[in-house]
């Protein structure tokens, strides 16, 4: 397999090599459109046979699985060198958000690359590029390189590249959980999306800092259906009971709802370390209201958002649906709602939304995937922390809860401890969140080149 005694200079030379491979992967993956409208209207069977072929290399045998007719994952088992170790997955997902052309600067599935206007730096641009074909071609050159060179990862890898996260999940990684569990047989770490990538701060006496968050746990998904039923009749004799003002009346109640404060044990180590790396002086009872943690936090300055939104559930109403004719008072209305649970606070979730909602107004998931939350202080996250530093010696590493939600909640359904850890370079003018599911959405090719050092460095210890 390559070459079974390839110097430590040969191998070096090698990861540079797959750096650059790495960018090329991913113009590849980004070309190949695989945009998910939802509603099971997706498509990711090119790109899933494509990450297929690329993966088929020193002996390796990928395993294109659809779950209907053109939603498609990709899976590969990779052999360690130690049969005893437990197994690793590493998930990714290859479908993207839709793109609309006239709003992009660029084509948005052209894979072009240009300096991107904010850093001066070269980026690759695409729908895809950071979320997430950017580290799907990184695993894949990380794979590609271990071929070329006679390497191989201490325990087994699995490597799911997945369909559908950007929706339900359905075709893609709960397809596989429910379906076919035996490809995870011995794992119990997994990483994907959500945390290794830059984030630049300045201490309190304006010294700067490179955080790298890494996920250790999520906010589940509760997107609701709500329904409001009363008297359909003339719009000039309205009844008592009108399910529109119903609804709305519950949509208010929802949206005005203060949320009480609710700290993970995640959330207290990443606030602890964040205020340690920024050298943010505590106080006595900084965390135990709202209104303390959330001053606390704006103290923290552009590594904010690492915390803001993961102190409390949230609902937001999103949707609204009711009538067919003006003159015509319905006798139905339906609204949608997007919630997000923290560990620990379904239950209050759920009571909260009962009496929201009120007696007049139904309500139900239209999706529910759990919160879900791994060890902080673990072996693992201690391997991803040491892999960061090892690419950037200056990296303070902090774990973070994620607001939002990956296919994490799926894979843990299966027992395995699953972190946020898809490494990126970026400078300190780019605004990594803001290009996730963003116009114009790129890459800096130096961050794909990191990542895929930090990866290999992580996925063979």
């Amino acid at each position: 397999m390559g070459h079974p005694s390839a110097t430590v200079s040969e191998a070096d030379t090698g990861l540079r090599e797959a750096g650059a491979e790495a960018v090329d992967l991913a113009r590849d993956l980004i070309r190949r459109d695989s945009t998910n409208h939802g509603g099971g209207d997706g498509d990711e069977r090119g790109v899933a046979e494509f990450a297929a072929e690329a993966l088929s290399t020193g002996g390796h045998v990928p395993q294109v699985l659809e779950s209907a007719p053109r939603r498609a994952n990709t899976v590969l088992r990779i052999p360690g060198t130690d049969p005893a170790a437990p197994a690793l997955l590493v998930h990714g997902h290859l479908d993207v958000v839709p793109a609309a052309a006239e709003d992009w600067t660029v084509p948005p599935f052209s894979g072009e690359i240009d300096d991107c206007p904010v850093t001066g730096e070269p980026a690759l641009w695409g729908r895809g590029a950071v979320d997430m074909k950017n580290t799907v071609a990184q695993i894949i050159a990380v794979v590609r390189y271990w071929a070329r060179y006679g390497l191989r990862p201490r325990r087994d890898v699995v490597i799911a590249l997945v369909a559908d996260e950007e929706d339900s999940a359905r075709y893609g990684a709960d397809f596989l959980v429910r379906e076919h569990p035996e490809l995870f047989e011995g794992c119990t770490v997994g990483i994907g999306e959500g945390g290794g990538e830059t984030i630049h701060a300045t201490t309190v006496s304006g010294r700067p800092v490179r955080l790298y968050p890494v996920g250790a746990a999520e906010r589940g998904s509760a997107w609701l259906d709500l329904r409001a039923e009363g008297t359909a009749g003339h719009g000039s004799r309205p009844p008592g009971d009108n399910a529109v003002t119903s609804l709305a009346e519950a949509i208010s109640r929802i949206d005005r709802h203060e949320w009480p404060l609710h700290l993970t044990p995640v959330t207290h180590s990443a606030i602890d370390a964040i205020a340690r790396a920024l050298e943010v002086e505590r106080s006595p009872g900084d965390t135990d209201t709202y209104a303390a943690v959330a001053e606390l936090v704006e103290r923290f300055g552009r590594a904010a958002p690492l915390i803001g939104p993961t102190v409390r559930n949230s609902a937001a109403p999103t949707m609204l649906s009711a009538g067919y004719k003006v003159n015509v008072v319905p006798g139905e209305a339906l609204g949608g709602v997007d919630g997000r649970v923290l560990p620990g606070a379904e239950e209050q979730f759920t009571r909260a939304m009962d009496e929201l909602t009120g007696e007049r107004v139904s309500w139900d998931f239209a999706h529910h995937s759990p919160p879900v939350s791994a060890p902080v202080h673990s072996p693992a996250f201690s391997a991803m922390r040491e892999a960061l530093v090892q690419s950037d010696p200056e990296a303070y590493v902090v774990p973070v809860c994620l607001a939002g939600g990956t296919d994490a909640k799926v894979f843990a359904r299966l027992g395995i401890d699953c972190y946020g850890f898809s490494p990126l370079l970026q400078s300190a003018d780019m605004d990594y969140t803001s290009l996730l599911h963003g116009v114009d959405e790129r890459v800096p090719l130096e961050g794909l080149r990191f990542g895929v050092r930090a990866l290999d460095t992580f996925l063979r210890s």
